[in-house]
């Protein structure tokens, strides 16, 4: 017996789990699968709705009592760069950019084991071995990139970052480097990067996944001219990081219902919860 995937994306939520940008609470993931002809489509529609893209599920923060997630991105034409991104800048100008087709090499591997290692030895994501990694860099099913960035003189890999294109900009969907090179800012010089490669396309967005106000780990994103965040169902610029505080309140977050009811479907399609 033959079986087709369903025409309307169906919806589910994850059950909860403790939260890994704010102490003491619980976080609760909204999330489709994106699979079939229409997955580009779908992806560029639930992209500009606060979604973010995890191997083959599209996903949103749907928290029962926060809402303090918001994804960003950073509007190409209102970038501009400050004096200390100039330096950065200036202190990678040895980097040489690769982008290849996501393909999983043992050496971006390495280095993602000692990324995780040096920032992140608690994080879920570090008892990925290297099948699971390989997953996660090749399992797309849109157009992505791995776009690294290698010593020019010794070749050695720096940095890498794997990137969805969408029709309105770059989606930054993960990104790791040499953690034991701070003066650099590895971090900082792959956005800074990808905001001169979406200029270069001519695509107005990079998206950058979540910022969490009050937390520590998402504060460098706010340092960005033309950031935006999608915050009550709109994107709107972000003028005052402190004018933005965390909503930690019980009615904060929509039921899944309403929620689900109000995401916007290429094609025309409802979304449906399941």
């Amino acid at each position: 017996m033959r079986h087709s995937l369903p025409v309307a994306p169906q919806f589910y939520v994850t059950a909860p789990q403790p939260c890994p940008y704010l102490e003491d609470r619980m976080e609760r993931k909204l999330f489709t699968a994106l699979q079939g002809d229409g997955a580009d489509a779908l992806n560029n529609s639930l992209s500009k709705q606060g979604f973010r893209r995890s191997q083959n599920v599209l996903y949103r923060p749907s928290c029962t009592d926060c809402a303090a997630c918001l994804s960003a991105r950073i509007d190409v034409s209102a970038f501009s760069l400050s004096k200390s991104q100039r330096r950065i800048k200036r202190r990678n100008a040895h980097l040489e950019r690769r982008a290849t087709s996501p393909w999983a090499t043992e050496e971006q591997y390495a280095l993602f084991r000692t990324y995780l290692e040096s920032r992140h030895a608690s994080g879920g994501m570090v008892d990925m071995d290297v099948f699971e990694f390989a997953a996660m860099i090749e399992e797309t099913p849109i157009r992505s990139r791995v776009v690294e960035y290698a010593d020019e003189s010794t070749l050695e890999l720096n940095a890498v970052c794997l990137t969805d294109v969408l029709d309105d900009g770059l989606s930054m969907v993960y990104s790791f480097y040499k953690p034991d090179l701070p003066r650099q800012s590895l971090g900082t010089h792959i956005i800074l990067d990808h905001i001169e490669i979406a200029r270069d396309a001519g695509l107005p967005y990079v998206y950058l996944g979540y910022w969490v106000p009050g937390s520590p780990k998402m504060g460098y994103k706010a340092s960005f001219s033309g950031l935006e965040v999608f915050a009550n169902g709109v994107w709107c610029k972000m003028r005052d990081p402190e004018a933005f505080e965390p909503t930690l309140h019980p009615l904060s977050t929509a039921p899944i219902a309403e929620q689900v009811a109000s995401i916007s479907l290429p094609g025309g399609y409802r979304a449906v919860p399941d």
